[in-house]
């Protein structure tokens, strides 16, 4: 008998392995390995279907009814309702049944067509075709029925159906670019490897005639991590193997993009998808309205249980003297009259609670549910909010949440085409102190001394012309930009000129491409990259050609990259551009004090500023800096660690040449709206999968951070240097120094007195935050994480996973303010912290409707967000709490006489109201004035809302709900209700009726 199954499951849970990961074993075209190699063992994989919505046809009816009994009103006049049914009540069934049935109803239509809603996108995204490899041949299916070790063929332009290893490409190299907008809501094109051994194969019977298998970790969410290796069978007996990562994974929800098409097997498929892995599961959201209103009729039912309490009591005191009996008119049997004392008062109690229980307003839900519901179209409706270019308004997809808008404190939101248009923009550049603006050109001149350019040096000289050329060379060259010769991208014609298509620039980077269009500006073009030749043309026309030795990839802790090249002269290069921090300690010569100034003023102006910087290598220098790559290249273990130590043994003692200040287009307004936001008491965090310096730079032009604020930076760099341990509490003592002193308001921010903080952490610093802590004397993280930022105006997450997004949304709700959170973003990878918020927001944006379809609203840009909540979140919120509010006075009104009733009537039961108008008085009477009232009272003008965003302060912390509030109204309506009873005993005090309701008279003549 085989135990390994066993033992791996006793290793799993024994041996404390915490991040131990079980693997899979792919069959490529679920073709067996050759025999007595390996033994063939079919695993079960879930097909390729995706799943979003929350009901199917079988189980709505039962699942919906137990989440609205779930409702503690809704299940309390279910028992009413058939204790009306069971036992002899003074009141007919229907008066509760009736209601009721309405409420229940009405919600499960509405959550009913919501989730068809889903559904069908659903249907849409599982029956997409999608191109399989079997016998040689390509076959159509359906995107639901691909399977686990399928062969794919994707083509251009063509979304990937599931998660794929890359087999071959119909490049040469074996590479393909792809974008991954939906994903980490970066838009621009990635590079990603096909297996060494499969990228020749390029038809379909070549890669049908592959046999391999994959092993690799079991689906984990994480976007940017990948384990695994593929085994090769050919002719000999023992495998090729080849380990596979990240950069093999093509994702999901991506995109390929300048590749005409690509072979991949399907590893991960449908729900284990790292896509759908982090989607949020759907929960129902409640707000904070309905939290207070469930905790009102707790009181209420309270209230009704003494009152029948009471008077169950008094009947059985007032019926102990025996000239006192059961009133003729209720009709009791003999049976009934001899039953148990017991049976008789619990009886009697059920009939008090019956009569009574319209204290607790069953149509009030109905009527705030139509509020909600009929409020919604005013969004929908506002002219204000609709989007020309797209020609589409803002959309709501759960009306439950309208008041909710009112009560937000933190908003969560994306920084890609959520705060920005993704457009950077090439500005200016500076060499050696003189700046060089692209409009500032005349037939191919630069004209240093255009109007508007602070010229520092107007006179470059000879040797100044040279290190110009040497400046628009090294942006030429050193990038990873791609050319494309096609006349569309994305569907929309590019790069078209007089007719004739032209090529334009793609990378992984999009300040790479606004460098390089910069510099084709300027004069000089990059062309191509071909036989592992950089070709350039330069001003006079003439195609440069370097060739193209190593590239030190960027990456966000040296905040650099380099190229060594040769040109055709035999002179060898290295060409470096990075952060100005990076780059001028590493710098021995060159005008740094020129170059410093104007980058100085260009990050004062909230442009992006890199540096450029060179060194020529001598033959001898460039062997030895490739012996030093090429071992750290095939190191096995802390390959990257020992990268890192080369690379910066390389980039040292250059010459710095100059920088460049480059525009990353905010949307319209998105700076108003964040400094909007601020004024009404919210704290705005920006949580995106993007490099830090680029986040850190949009946040400054948005006025998140101000030029005053002091930045703080929970990175992984830092925890590198000190312990994450020691980081945090430096960090916690900054931030809680200044502040030990003061009342600190955490709703309304810091005093602009006082220095104001900025707070930066990317994704893994984040991890080991919310890691819990192994050693007690090391404190909670996650605490001393919060205080530090709630003693921030603004918190920049950056490099985060869609899953850490929705992460840090959860950890804020569950501080102990509970404050109420909003997200807003517009990707697939936004989807988790939109459903993890109280309120979710979807952008439609450029990258896809999955963040507007999961969310509870959607608007077409940002700058919407501010009359989102500002105008409409204040009037829900104002015009719900008065609904509810006037809904609990009126019943109190409506019920207390009936209780004061039964002091004259010998507490036997009798209702002093018909039992048309116990139905009708919820439903019609009193419903529909305060229903009107609720949706078009505006009680301060809109353009005062708009104007003066500190109103929105005025309701913050649902203070109009609130218990002393809901005492006075309730106060309020014993009092007039007590006015109506005995105003009306006393005034007809002695007058008779007659039964046709008409006074009688008494004839006094004779």
């Amino acid at each position: 008998m085989d135990f390994s199954a066993l033992r791996n499951l006793i290793s799993r849970y024994c041996t404390g392995e915490e991040n131990w990961v079980d693997s899979r074993t792919v069959y490529i075209g679920h073709r067996e390995p050759p025999p007595g190699t390996e033994a063939y063992i079919p695993q079960r994989f879930p097909d390729n279907r995706i799943v979003s919505s929350k009901y199917t046809f079988w189980n709505f009816v039962p699942k919906n009814l137990f989440e609205q009994f779930r409702r503690v009103a809704n299940f309390y006049f279910l028992i009413i309702f058939l204790v009306q049914l069971i036992i002899d009540t003074p009141t007919s069934p229907v008066t509760s049944g009736l209601p009721l049935f309405f409420v229940i109803t009405v919600t499960a239509i509405k959550q009913g067509y919501e989730d068809w809603l889903r559904h069908k996108a659903d249907n849409a995204v599982n029956q997409c075709p999608v191109h399989i490899i079997q016998h040689g041949k390509v076959v159509r299916k359906q995107s639901r029925k691909l399977r686990v070790g399928d062969v794919v063929l994707v083509k251009e332009d063509e979304t990937f159906p599931s998660d794929l290893i890359l087999l071959s490409t119909s490049r040469d190299d074996g590479t393909c670019f792809v974008t991954t907008a939906s994903l980490d809501g970066e838009s621009s094109h990635k590079t990603y490897y096909a297996v060494q051994d499969t990228k020749s194969f390029n038809t379909e019977k070549e890669v049908d005639m592959l046999r391999a298998t994959i092993e690799c970790e079991q689906p984990q969410p994480d976007l940017y991590k990948f384990v695994g290796r593929i085994n090769i069978y050919q002719d000999r007996d023992e495998p090729i193997a080849r380990p596979l990562g990240s950069e093999n994974l093509l994702l999901r929800g991506a995109t390929l993009k300048n590749t005409e098409f690509v072979y991949a097997v399907a590893i991960y498929t449908g729900m284990e998808s790292k896509m759908a892995l982090n989607y949020q599961s759907k929960s129902q959201k409640r707000s904070a309205v309905e939290k207070s209103m469930n905790a009102f009729l707790v009181v209420y039912l309270c209230i009704l249980i003494s009152k029948a309490l009471i008077n169950t009591t008094l009947k059985y005191v007032w019926q102990s003297n025996p000239n006192r009996d059961e009133p003729w008119y209720n009709g009791k049997t003999d049976h009934e009259r001899q039953r148990h004392v017991m049976i008789r008062a619990f009886t009697d109690f059920l009939a008090f609670m019956v009569l009574f229980n319209y204290i607790i307003p069953v149509s009030m839900y109905v009527t705030v549910e139509m509020q909600k519901f009929l409020g919604s179209y005013f969004i929908t409706w506002d002219d204000e909010m609709f989007d020309e270019e797209l020609g589409e308004g803002a959309l709501v997809n759960t009306s439950d949440l309208n008041e909710e808008l009112g009560q937000v404190e933190y908003v969560f939101t994306d920084k890609t085409g959520t705060l920005t248009e993704n457009n950077m923009e090439f500005i200016e550049c500076c060499v050696d102190g003189h700046v060089y603006v692209p409009h500032a050109i005349c037939n191919g001149q630069i004209l240093s001394g255009s109007s508007g350019i602070d010229m520092i040096d107007s006179s470059p000289g000879p040797d100044g012309k040279e290190r110009e050329e040497l400046f628009f060379r090294a942006l030429c060259l050193c990038h990873t930009v791609q050319v494309k010769e096609e006349e569309t991208v994305d569907g929309i014609k590019r790069g078209i000129h007089q007719g004739k298509a032209t090529s334009f620039y793609i990378s992984s980077s999009p300040d790479e491409v606004a460098l390089v269009e910069g510099m084709k500006r300027l004069g000089f073009t990059y062309l191509r990259l071909k036989d592992n030749h950089m070709e350039i043309l330069n001003r006079e026309d003439e195609v440069e050609r370097f060739e193209l030795l190593e590239v030190l990839n960027f990456d966000s802790v040296r905040r650099r990259m380099s190229v060594i090249v040769r040109s055709s002269s035999g002179h060898l290069y290295l060409f470096c551009k990075g952060a100005d921090s990076s780059i001028f300690p590493r710098v021995i010569s060159g005008k740094v004090d020129r170059v410093r100034a104007r980058v100085e003023h260009n990050a004062v102006e909230g442009l992006r500023t890199l540096c450029v910087a060179y060194k020529a290598l001598s033959q001898e220098e460039y062997h030895n800096m490739c012996q030093l790559l090429d071992s750290a290249k095939l190191a096995l273990q802390d390959r990257d660690r020992k990268l890192a130590e080369a690379y910066d043994l390389i980039e040292r003692d250059l010459v710095l040449l100059g920088a460049t200040a480059v525009e990353d287009r905010l949307q319209e307004k998105a700076a108003d709206t964040i400094e909007s936001l601020h004024k009404a008491g919210m704290k705005v965090w920006v949580l995106t999968g993007d490099k830090m310096e680029t986040a850190a730079a949009t946040c400054y032009a948005s006025k998140l951070f101000r030029r005053s604020t002091q930045i703080l930076e929970l990175t992984t760099k830092r925890t590198e240097e000190q312990s994450l341990h020691d980081v945090l509490f430096e960090l916690g003592r900054t931030v809680l120094r200044q502040h030990d002193s003061l009342t600190h308001d955490t709703f309304s921010g810091l005093s602009s007195e006082f220095q104001d903080y900025g707070l930066i952490i990317d994704g893994a610093t984040l991890s080991a935050v919310m890691k819990p802590a192994q050693d007690d004397s090391s404190g909670n993280y996650r605490e001393i994480f919060l205080e530090i930022c709630r003693n921030c105006s603004a918190v920049l997450c950056c490099r985060m996973a869609p899953l850490q997004k929705a992460q840090i949304v959860k950890l804020i709700k569950a501080s102990k303010e509970h404050p109420i959170t909003l997200a807003v973003g517009d990707g697939a990878n936004d989807v988790s912290m939109i459903l993890e918020a109280h309120v979710g927001i979807g952008i439609m944006g450029k990258e896809g409707r999955q963040a507007a379809r999961n969310s509870d609203y959607a608007i077409p840009k940002f700058k919407h967000l501010k009359k989102m909540l500002l105008v409409h979140g204040h009037y829900y919120y104002i015009r719900i709490a008065e609904l509810v509010q006037y809904f609990f006075y009126k019943n109190v009104c409506f019920i207390f006489p009936q209780f004061l009733y039964q002091f004259f009537c010998g507490f036997s039961q009798q209702p002093l109201y018909d039992t048309a108008y116990l139905t009708l008085y919820n439903i019609s009477f009193t419903s529909l004035p305060i229903l009107l009232y609720s949706l078009i009272e505006q009680h301060i003008s809109m353009d005062i809302l708009k104007r003066d965003p500190s109103l929105y302060r005025d309701i913050a912390k649902n203070c109009l709900l609130r218990w002393r509030i809901f005492i006075y109204w309730t106060f309020l309506g014993l009092f007039d209700s007590m006015v109506f009873f005995f105003g009306a005993y006393f005034l007809f005090d002695n007058t008779t009726f007659t039964s046709n309701g008409q006074l009688m008279t008494t004839n006094t003549q004779m």
